[in-house]
This record gives C-alpha cells, sequence and structure tokens, in this order.
C-alpha cells in the first residue's frame, strides 16, 4: 500500500471518479485484466473498497459494470 502512502481517504473518495474513469478507458482499450490489475486507478479502487466496502464496490466488481455499459453503448451504436 506504498503507492497511497500520503493520500487520505478524503483525497481518494474525491478522484473515484477519475479512477472509474481510467479503468473504463482502459477496458474500452482492451486491455488483459492481469495488466488492468497493476494499474494505479485499480490500486485505488481497492483501497477505496477495503476501507469503506459498504460505500465503494470492489474493481472487480466495478469492471464487471463497466463492461456491461460499454457493451450496451455498443449495441445501441449498431440499432
Amino acid at each position: 500500500m506504498s503507492e497511497t502512502q500520503g493520500l487520505t481517504i478524503g483525497e481518494l473518495e474525491s478522484k473515484y471518479f477519475l479512477y472509474r474513469k481510467a479503468l473504463k478507458q482502459l477496458l474500452l482499450e482492451g486491455r488483459p485484466v492481469a495488466r488492468i490489475e497493476k494499474t494505479l486507478a485499480w490500486s485505488r479502487l481497492t483501497t477505496l473498497h477495503n476501507c469503506l466496502p459498504r460505500q465503494y464496490k470492489s474493481p472487480d466488481h466495478i469492471r464487471h459494470q463497466l463492461l456491461r455499459e460499454i457493451e450496451q453503448q455498443q449495441q445501441a451504436e449498431q440499432a
């Protein structure tokens, strides 16, 4: 957890949507899950989930949500 050293939970919370957006961009680029799990965004989302599990879903759960969103957007574009 050395990469979060010096960051407060409040700072992590304020950037939640940026981490989520970064994760979505990685998914849109087609990056493999193993590489996504090594990113700063994934690490910060994991930290938020571990500290506040009732408020923040796990990064894996968020990844599945985003994949569904992307799939729905692609289907809407094709229609």
